[in-house]
């Protein structure tokens, strides 16, 4: 065997090059685009007119990892609350770049609510729903104008769920001259894409700059997305936005878009992603964060929080104790990394194994940064623990969860140097 059989797992995956798109709130600067990491994002589903129920929803998404936060804006109520919302972020030292989603009337509030449109960090403008007929060209204009005016870069987001039906009408037509017409899912892909690269030419003609310019074609089928964005990439350098537009609930969700977007970004193809998880009835809607940064960090893209090997179990681990112990062990983990991430560079990359038998368990656990053993049916009960690699103590008796949790909170503290002093709650 050759090494180049193994060249896509020996490093990072080559990246689509595209223009980057800066998004800026205060100190905060956020990158879009091929030179940089693979952008998280997430949208509230509260009323953004419930100022206070907004602004805790969005701190929620922020600590559990989302990069930029889209708030819908919808009416005057919504516009006129958006500069309350960033004024309580601002209060509670959440410096998450705000995202306003428009449809229908957006070129109205952003000229009637002028701090609205300043204290966002970034427009979003579906170009199905600017407008009809004369109308249409004149209120996307007047939206490019807002975006001019106050320095803000654009998503242009199409939607098969609301494309601009004159231009689909046309591409039908033109469809309809051909000597071998294509097949009407194929004249839907073609729509989609050219609408995003037409507004975004339009755009630039209007006076955004290229660089402020991210585009998206959002459907729901995996197959359809993969074909659509295959042949966006081709055929323009804007950066994209990756997502499936309503993925479902549960586990269908998250595997119609971890399917999906694993494709693409194996592909080098992706800027920003958003998992659009319906939440289960009183769901938390964080879950769209953290699979999305699963994909990422599973696929060897980015770190985020250390990860959790874990062996699924089976006749010889009929006990729940290392299942209990593997969930508490990532819950810890991922609710201290808001203060890690700030105080231990590189603990995103830390490895932790938590094994229910001797059978793997052992060698599991050596791969780790730390491992621990549990012991399965008829094994001795003793939990051997390991660390970097090497078998460091046995754990025996009841508080074996306690005390691998301080084992863990040990390692971080020698193998990571802080930056500045820090209390790290047990």
């Amino acid at each position: 065997m050759t090494s180049s059989l193994f060249a896509v797992s020996s490093g990072s995956l080559a990246r689509r090059i595209s223009r980057n798109v800066k998004i800026v709130y205060g100190q905060r600067e956020i990158i879009i685009g091929s030179c940089a990491p693979v952008v998280i994002q997430s949208m509230t589903n509260t009323d953004t007119a419930d100022v206070i129920g907004t602004a805790i929803q969005i701190k929620e998404l922020a600590r559990a990892g989302s990069e930029l936060v889209r708030i819908t804006v919808n009416n005057a109520e919504a516009a006129a609350a958006v500069p309350a919302i960033r004024e309580q972020l601002d209060k509670m030292e959440i410096d998450v770049p705000l995202v306003g989603d428009f449809h229908y009337n957006g070129h109205t509030l952003l000229k009637e609510y002028p701090n609205c449109a300043r204290a966002l960090s970034k427009y979003r403008i579906n170009p199905g729903n600017v407008g009809q007929g004369a109308k249409r060209d004149t209120q996307f204009a007047q939206m490019i104008e807002m975006a001019c005016r106050y320095d803000k870069p654009v998503r242009i987001g199409v939607n098969w769920g609301s494309l601009d039906q004159a231009l689909l009408a046309r591409i039908m037509d033109e469809n309809a001259q051909r000597t071998n017409p294509w097949s009407v899912q194929s004249v839907m892909y073609e729509a989609l894409i050219t609408s995003a690269i037409e507004n975004a030419q339009r755009a630039e003609e209007l006076g955004l700059a290229g660089d402020k310019i991210i585009l998206s074609c959002k459907v729901s089928g995996v197959q359809d997305l993969i074909a659509v964005y295959r042949e966006l990439a081709k055929r323009c350098d804007y950066p994209l936005h990756l997502g499936l537009t309503e993925a479902g609930m549960g586990s269908k969700g998250i595997v119609a878009s971890t399917a999906a977007l694993s494709v693409l970004l194996q592909e080098g193809i992706g800027d920003t992603i958003r998992i659009s998880l319906t939440p289960e009835p009183g769901g938390d809607r964080c879950k769209e964060v953290v699979v999305g940064q699963e994909i990422l960090q599973t696929m060897g893209l980015r770190k985020f929080t250390p990860m959790v090997i874990a062996c699924p179990g089976c006749g010889r681990t009929t006990s729940t104790v290392f299942q209990e112990l593997a969930d508490n062990i990532q819950t810890f983990l991922r609710d201290q990394m808001p203060v890690w991430k700030k105080q231990y560079p590189g603990v995103e990359g830390m490895n932790v194994a938590v094994m229910g038998c001797i059978v793997n368990g052992p060698g599991e656990s050596k791969h780790a940064n730390i491992g621990i053993s549990l012991p399965g049916n008829g094994e001795s009960p003793a939990a051997p623990v390991f660390i970097d690699g090497l078998k460091a103590m046995t754990l025996r008796g009841e508080s074996i969860a306690e005390e691998f949790q301080s084992i863990v909170l040990e390692y971080v503290r020698s193998h990571y140097t802080p930056l500045t002093p820090v209390h790290v709650e047990n």
